[in-house]
């Protein structure tokens, strides 16, 4: 397996919209590995492909506090279930440091393929339906910072652009 590099907002590479995955095979499971092995390093809960820049609709993901319950979603369609939306806290490993409230749709059905192509659907609720959407989000090019203002947009863009100056 092999650490992948996660791109940082504002990296245009994450904007790009991500394409189905046509054949679940083993260069797909392959990938699937390094993001976990990718994930859990940084730490994090979830990843996108988009993340990675690899550009196909993939998410990896594990809620759990042992690394025991990793979940795929291979092409994933999320039907929101109901008016009713929540805030959440929410952070991102392409926008690392930063956490900020946005309102998500709390009942949620997600229907995608798991690591082997085998169709499931699932209707999370809380945190698990907060992460579903937000990674998806990811593989059509938007970012939790989109839903803030664009003074703390442009807040958060400047620190980490001036954070990866220091890096260089």
């Amino acid at each position: 397996m092999a650490l992948l590099e996660i791109l940082e907002f504002p990296d245009p590479r994450l904007r790009t919209i991500a394409k189905p995955v046509e054949t679940v095979d083993d260069s797909i499971r392959e990938l699937i590995d390094n993001m976990f092995e990718t994930m859990y390093a940084a730490p994090g809960i979830g990843l996108a492909a988009t993340q990675v820049n690899v550009h196909r609709r993939i998410v990896v993901m594990d809620l759990s506090e042992d690394q025991s319950e990793p979940r795929v979603f291979i092409n994933p369609e999320v039907t929101v279930l109901g008016d009713d939306e929540a805030p959440y806290d929410e952070g991102c490993l392409s926008v690392p440091g930063f956490y900020e409230s946005v309102d998500r749709p709390t009942h949620i059905r997600v229907e995608a393929l798991d690591r082997d192509g085998n169709p499931f659907t699932l209707e999370p609720d809380g945190l698990l339906a907060v992460c579903i959407q937000h990674e998806l989000d990811h593989l059509n090019g938007k970012l939790f910072v989109d839903y803030l203002s664009q003074m703390k947009r442009q807040r958060i863009r400047k620190k980490l652009e001036k954070l990866h100056r220091a890096r260089a």
